[in-house]
């Protein structure tokens, strides 16, 4: 008797992924990297439970696509996060995984090649080598998490966690953060509601039960205590919301909640109306509230390359431009030197003041 085939039905191939534990085995971490990590995890939570006055600012390409250029800018960016660490901590952008509207390059794991070669084994112990070199440079690293199973893989390198606008509904991704290491930001989504993401900082703070995978990369139950670090992270919509009047209706919703007022601004996508060139002007906007009095505003994102604006991927990836975004435009380095040492000098004389205001 015939038995009518009723899955995998689209599905061309399942090839081997190495498990969570052979990756890391490959690219270790040994006690000075561990304890950069741990230490940037520590700075974050500092900030977020107002035992420390500085803010904290997550900085670096939209996207890694050159692992070179990557640690070009990790050297420059450890040098300048010693010149302003009296009032910021620096911490280094490091995105792999892109989650695309329809169709595109889907970051440095999914397809390392940029190829369409898709070999995810091979990204992801690559970018796992990435994340250690950065470490060792002595930065904390952000990131977001997009697919459920790759923290497993690289987790123990990160320091601080995004989820984004398109994922702060989801309840795999809400799951996900109640069992995370590290602080997690969650956007409002792409329309700049923030209920959505005030919702998933509630979830996350949980226990959560969920199918995962385990060290060995077998199928498991995964059992969390909950993630009290959540916060909110204000990226635009339909319109910017980094303003202040926006800001305060955030600061309400996030107490109606009985959730800290802890709020991040990113100065790119909806708030930049995806103009690089808008940034400055949007942290020297989030900045003059600080000085004004705010204390809510606890963090600020950047999208910033070697070079300013982005490129498309040519077939001929000879022809790339070194250092230049290919997924959203960035601020070059000289922008964004000027972007946070302005910062920084606004701040060395505002953060007493909100320091004593605690």
């Amino acid at each position: 008797m015939t038995v009518v085939q009723t899955e995998n039905l689209n599905i061309l191939a399942i090839d081997h992924m190495p498990s969570p534990e052979e990756i890391k085995a490959c690219v270790p971490l040994d006690d000075a990297i561990a304890a950069t990590v741990v230490a940037g995890r520590k700075a974050f939570i500092d900030i977020l439970d107002r035992r420390d006055p500085r803010l904290f600012v997550v900085v670096g390409p939209c996207s890694i696509h050159d692992p070179q250029a990557g640690l070009d800018y990790a050297h420059r960016l450890a040098a300048l996060a010693e010149k302003v660490k009296g009032s910021l901590l620096l911490a280094m952008r490091v995105y792999f995984e892109k989650p695309r509207t329809a169709t595109g390059w889907k970051g440095y794991i999914n397809d390392p090649y940029m190829n369409d070669s898709f070999r995810v084994d091979e990204g992801m112990e690559k970018a796992r080598h990435f994340l250690r070199e950065v470490a060792r440079v002595g930065l904390p690293i952000a990131t977001e998490a997009l697919d459920p199973i790759a923290p497993q893989y690289y987790g123990d390198l990160i320091s601080w966690t995004a989820i984004g606008a398109r994922t702060s509904e989801s309840q795999t991704h809400r799951e996900m953060a109640s069992g995370l290491s590290t602080p997690v930001g969650f956007k409002n989504t792409t329309d700049g509601d923030v209920s959505a993401a005030v919702n998933a900082i509630v979830s996350a703070a949980n226990p959560h039960s969920f199918l995962g995978v385990n060290g060995q990369g077998q199928s498991a139950i995964v059992r969390t205590r909950g993630n009290r670090y959540g916060h909110l992270v204000l990226r635009g919509g339909e319109r910017p919301n980094y303003d202040s009047v926006s800001v305060s209706l955030a600061e309400e919703a996030l107490a109606k909640a009985r959730l800290p007022g802890n709020i991040v601004i990113d100065c790119s996508h909806g708030n930049s109306w995806k103009k690089p060139e808008m940034q400055p002007l949007v942290m020297k906007d989030v900045i003059h509230q600080i000085r004004d009095g705010n204390r809510s505003i606890v963090g600020l994102m950047i999208e910033s390359n070697l070079v300013a604006g982005n490129q498309p991927i040519p077939a001929d990836l000879g022809q790339l431009r070194y250092g230049c975004s290919v997924t959203d435009a960035c601020v070059g380095w000289d922008t964004t030197v000027e972007m946070i040492c302005g910062a920084d000098a606004v701040l060395r004389d505002a953060l007493p003041r909100r320091s004593a205001a605690a």
